[in-house]
């Protein structure tokens, strides 16, 4: 069973953040990956709540930081919710994904985890004025 490093980069290519899963099946959707990936982080956070959350996409009622939220005061997030936000703005080209070093744009498209353990998510910043 595959194990996959979920790694954020900026656009410039430099690594921000790595985490790994593993036990995957050989094959997942995009879609499927996202939601895992914002699973993981979730549970990472309420393991723990805090007033800062490092994740991909941004919590309801957060401010956005260097790297990462400040919310209100330290609470559980409901990962259901963050990962439809993070569907959202993967259509709505917030980020991208890396596989393989193909950029995948599909949420459909399945992703073969045993040719490559890294999956590179970019988080598009908007142009100020733009």
């Amino acid at each position: 069973m595959p194990a996959v490093n979920f790694r954020d980069e900026t656009a410039t290519g430099r690594p921000v953040a790595e985490f790994e899963v593993a036990g995957l099946p050989d094959r997942m959707t995009v879609r499927e990956l996202i939601r895992l990936r914002v699973r993981e982080e979730v549970a990472r956070h309420n393991a723990r709540p805090s007033d800062r959350f490092n994740g991909l996409v941004r919590p309801d009622d957060a401010e956005t930081e260097l790297n990462g939220y400040r919310l209100r005061e330290a609470r559980r997030i409901d990962w259901e919710r963050q990962a439809e936000i993070a569907e959202r703005a993967f259509l709505g080209n917030g980020f991208f994904v890396l596989a393989a070093d193909r950029q995948v744009e599909d949420l459909e498209e399945e992703i073969d985890l045993t040719a490559g353990p890294d999956l590179v998510f970019v988080k598009l910043v908007p142009l100020v004025g733009g």
